[in-house]
């Protein structure tokens, strides 16, 4: 036992004076931490620049003017009658989108016809047109149920009769886990369980693929669980510094299952450390260890479901997520950490850690085992 600790403290020292590990296990981790959320501090996008298209030139499409500039998501530069004009602001990035008010908009309205308002936005830019469409929708909503008030109030329906007719339910809508509804609420608890898991896998690849490249004496599989141990827990103090002093500094959801969390990390490290011994037993080249894993960043972030839930992907991209730590990491810790879940609730993806680092531990010893014979 005493020399199994030896070699963890061993490995420790090794990894700490070797500048690319370190940067890996420690100095990444904090730069992280505070750049990557640093952008969302705001929580949420507001004042977005927009226009007005008026070909209608009527008292409601001022009214709708007055509104969409003391809207909080919207900033209205200019009203033109000219589309065109619009259309050239939009492609100079000076907008963000314009809404248009057709001629005789108030005449269909005055007859009671429906009236459709084309709001144009850059599509690509999702996040923008999430708060442009929201914006103009809160804007024209209101001038509509305005107008509508006034008509049944002209056919002799009292205000309160009016309003009651209009809405005879009023939905109220309350985020549970997320309560500044902020982006940065969403996105960086879950984000942060992918970083750990890259950070942790090149960092641990590196190092044995330095090993391999010396040459060395082959060791035991005692000792390679030893060192496997000591790169699982530079992932739990990753995970410690984000879950605790990270995500209380910027305010997000943490600490609902504290203990369920550190359980669970425990078999998520040992996943990610064996998984990084496999692949440095394997590719036996320090450079190439990273040059393998820098590029699978983002296609994981698609696979893990919080962009779009997981039961939406092809089958076969669904069970690919089950093979990786950092995807079921994120559906476990988020729900842990930001939810308060029990870990009866999280026991499917408990035991699909537990299965994974079982699985790559074999296949850690596999690939010693392989290179071992190799040389």
């Amino acid at each position: 036992m005493w020399a199994w600790f030896k070699t963890i403290g061993e490995t420790w020292r090794s990894a700490l004076t070797d500048k690319g590990c370190l940067l890996m296990f420690i100095v990444a981790p904090i730069i992280y931490a505070f750049f990557y959320p640093w952008p969302y501090l705001t929580q949420e996008l507001r004042r977005v620049p927009v226009a007005i298209v008026d070909q209608d030139h009527s008292n409601i499409a001022r009214q709708i003017g007055r509104f969409t500039q003391a809207s909080p998501r919207l900033d209205l530069r200019f009203v033109t009658s000219s589309e065109a004009e619009a259309k050239a602001a939009l492609a100079r990035r000076e907008i963000e989108a314009y809404v248009l008010l057709p001629r005789d908009m108030k005449r269909d309205v005055l007859h009671g016809q429906g009236v459709v308002l084309p709001v144009l936005a850059d599509g690509a830019y999702f996040l923008i047109n999430k708060v442009v469409l929201s914006g103009f929708g809160e804007v024209i909503g209101t001038v509509s149920a305005g107008a509508e008030l006034r008509q049944m109030q002209a056919k002799g329906a009292s205000p309160l009769a009016a309003a009651a007719s209009r809405s005879p339910l009023n939905l109220s809508l309350v985020a549970l886990y997320n309560p500044t509804q902020g982006y940065g609420s969403y996105v960086v608890p879950a984000v942060s369980v992918l970083i750990i898991q890259q950070l942790m896998l090149i960092g641990t690849a590196m190092w044995v693929g330095t090993w391999f490249e010396r040459r060395p004496a082959a060791d035991s599989l005692a000792t390679w669980a030893a060192r496997t141990a000591a790169f699982a827990g530079f992932g739990l103090l990753s995970a410690a510094w984000f879950f605790g002093p990270v995500f209380r500094f910027f305010d997000y959801g943490h600490g609902g299952n504290l203990l369920g969390a550190a359980l669970l990390l425990l078999p998520y490290c040992w996943a990610i450390a064996a998984l990084g011994v496999a692949l440095g037993a394997l590719l036996a080249d320090r450079e190439r260890s990273m040059q393998a894993l820098l590029c699978t960043s983002l296609p994981i972030a698609f696979l893990s479901g919080f962009s779009w839930p997981r039961e939406a992907l092809p089958a076969p991209l669904f069970a690919l997520g089950d093979l990786i730590p950092a995807v079921v990491g994120i559906q476990t810790f988020v729900r842990l950490n930001q939810m308060g879940a029990t870990l009866a609730e999280v026991k499917p993806f408990a035991e699909i850690l537990l299965w994974q680092a079982l699985g790559f531990s074999l296949l850690a010893v596999w690939a010693l085992r392989r290179h071992k014979l190799k040389v």
